[in-house]
């Protein structure tokens, strides 16, 4: 088979940091290759080497036989490379003809040829079953559409290699099959793929060889035909890695709950007339699509929305003046959804932001004046207790992987033990053996009779871990399922929106 990419023995450093180390990688044409590895293992800086973002301090890389020199993401491009990011890079007030064509053409070109573009991205459309309308505003599509655009975005600049990272981090499993089906059609005309994932089934689906890397090393590669999930998770992490047991547990009083809640918030993700209860002991899982008003209702909770009609009632009691203040005060606990952008303040430390939503506290604020021996202990009873690989509570939190920033935020939200616990997305991103972390930590607190309420847009997560079951579409809640009472299949037609409807006016 024709060798398409070649990267040989790539070394990046960063400081004392070896973040790759003699790492050599083959693709060939037509072949999917999965790469895979923990959070910090390399992955996404042997990738920015490969586009020319980062420059290797040793080795090289070779697209059809030519040597791409370091550091110039335009030869990766004219090379014929394309990666479509977990984070959609489009313009929402484009149409998606502009975004496609969007640094396609010469800054001295006065003119778009709007007709061509359009006829050649309608080819590309019906070639490769990418359906989307290519004078629609971006700011209109879906999620699943959005990455129709990303993809043709690559093809629209004649790539031939296509990197896809974490493509259905953000998907239902209806879009993820639809993906799945384009990308057997990318690869029988002829396209190579680097697939980077953290859910192994997928990676066993939809490639023929998979490449581990552990910290910063080739771990090793294996046909994907005779590997085995528990093989591949052993290769990422260095030893075998054991899913938690959900033990039944007795269902605890109501602690809080929604009665006809609706919100203003606005771009499409608003509640309408919501109605739910959280018991203590009981893990309430919340799939859907991103959008679909998850974001609202974790605004809610966490105290930051507050409702234009209907009602919250905590142990009982209807709460008024609902502030993030009350929220804690209610023994509500967050792990919120972006562990960077509101999980934490990328250049203040580790102490300052375990600290963060309760400096006012009697444990570390005394007559006004900050207890920092007491922030610090904190800091280090966390580090030490989650296991983060830190270099002190005094290191900026940015300089962590994500896995140990969100060890640091679970820890955060665990202590004390809380009522309530709003865990948002908590593994997104995660490797295997940090989202068994994860989990187990959730299981213990649902031992000790918390609340939870897991909102994922993981749905093997939502059913390996939740007593009962719900679906967002629109702002409007579905009808609880108990555990294993519906298929997969079931769930994502209701995250879809087929028969949503009518299970929320059962409920």
């Amino acid at each position: 088979m024709q060798t398409v990419l070649r990267i040989s023995n790539v070394t990046k450093r960063f400081g004392p940091l070896v973040a790759n180390d003699s790492i050599s990688l083959d693709l060939n044409a037509g072949e999917v290759v999965a790469l895979l590895g923990e959070n910090g293992a390399g992955k996404t800086t042997l990738m920015n080497i490969l586009f020319g973002h980062y420059v290797a301090d040793e080795g090289s890389v070779e697209a059809f036989g030519r040597q791409l020199p370091p550091g110039d993401p335009r030869a990766a491009l004219e090379a014929g490379i394309g990666m479509v990011h977990q984070h959609f890079t489009l313009a929402d007030n484009m149409t998606v003809l502009e975004n496609i064509v969007l640094g396609t053409r010469s800054a001295w070109s006065w003119r778009l040829d709007r007709a061509g573009a359009r006829t050649r991205i309608r080819q590309l459309s019906q070639d490769f079953g990418l359906v989307v309308e290519p004078d629609r505003a971006v700011s209109a599509l879906s999620v699943g559409e959005r990455q129709r655009v990303e993809i043709l975005k690559a093809l629209f600049r004649d790539a031939k290699i296509l990197i896809l990272d974490e493509p259905t981090a953000v998907l239902s499993p209806l879009e993820a099959q639809a993906l799945f089906k384009t990308l057997k059609m990318l690869v029988a005309r002829g396209l190579s793929i680097i697939f980077i994932s953290h859910k192994l089934h997928e990676v066993m689906a939809v490639s023929d060889r998979v490449v581990v890397l552990r910290g910063g090393k080739l771990a090793g590669a294996r046909a994907t035909s005779g590997a085995t999930r528990q093989d591949l998770a052993a290769l990422m992490v260095g030893q075998e890695v054991v899913a938690p047991t959900v033990a039944p547990v007795s269902r605890g009083p109501e602690v809080l709950a929604l009665h006809d809640v609706s919100t203003a918030r606005g771009g499409g993700g608003a509640l309408h007339q919501v109605s739910m209860a959280l018991h203590g002991g009981v893990i309430t899982g919340l799939a859907g699509v991103s959008g679909n008003g998850q974001a609202a209702l974790a605004a809610l909770l966490a105290g930051t929305d507050k409702p234009v009609s209907g009602a919250i009632r905590i142990g009982g009691e209807t709460v008024s003046d609902w502030s993030p203040r009350k929220a804690l005060e209610k023994g509500i606990a967050r792990i919120p959804e972006d562990r960077h952008a509101v999980g934490s303040i990328a250049d203040m430390s580790v102490m300052e932001n375990v600290i963060a939503e309760r400096y006012g506290s009697k444990r570390f604020s005394r007559s006004g004046l900050m207890n920092w021996a007491a922030a610090r202990s904190f800091a280090e009873e966390l580090i030490r207790d989650y296991d983060v690989k830190c270099p002190s509570p005094n290191a900026r939190i940015r300089l962590l992987s994500g896995g140990n920033m969100q060890k640091l935020i679970l820890g955060r939200a665990l202590d004390p033990d809380p009522v309530i616990i709003l865990a948002n997305q908590p593994t997104r991103g995660l490797d295997v053996g940090a989202v068994a972390y994860v989990h187990n930590r959730l299981l213990e607190a649902r031992a000790r009779g918390a609340a939870i309420l897991l909102i994922s847009e993981d749905l093997d997560e939502i059913l390996a871990l939740s007593d009962e079951v719900r679906v967002m579409f629109k702002g409007r809640l579905s009808s609880a399922s108990a555990r294993g009472e519906r298929t997969m299949q079931q769930l994502g037609e209701l995250m879809a929106g087929h028969g949503l409807e009518a299970a929320a006016d059962a409920a």
